[in-house]
């Protein structure tokens, strides 16, 4: 079932197939302060992560926008690290939802 977000299809995707993904080059985010934000956002997410608690993290792809429930374990300059040492770039977030 796909989840529909701001009129945008947003593909569900299991965290296992992060790894095979091919990302944007470019910052998904072009607003210094959102990009400020979001990692806020990874920091509070991370700390829960810690504490087994999931997020919804909504990123992008080279084919579209995605979204995965996951726990955020570790986090380095330029990306995320997700169960099970699965690594996502920072640059690809556009948010991540608490719940």
């Amino acid at each position: 079932m796909n989840v529909t977000e701001n009129s945008a299809v947003i593909l569900p995707i299991e965290k296992e197939i992060i790894g095979s993904l091919k990302f944007p080059k470019e910052d998904v985010l072009k607003d210094v302060q959102e990009q400020k934000e979001r990692i806020k956002r990874i920091d509070r997410a991370m700390h829960l992560g810690n504490n087994k608690i999931k997020v919804k993290i909504f990123f992008e792809d080279v084919e579209g926008k995605k979204v995965v429930e996951t726990s955020i374990w570790g986090v380095t300059e330029k990306n995320i690290i997700l169960k099970g040492t699965t690594v996502m770039p920072i640059r690809a977030i556009h948010e991540i939802k608490f719940f």
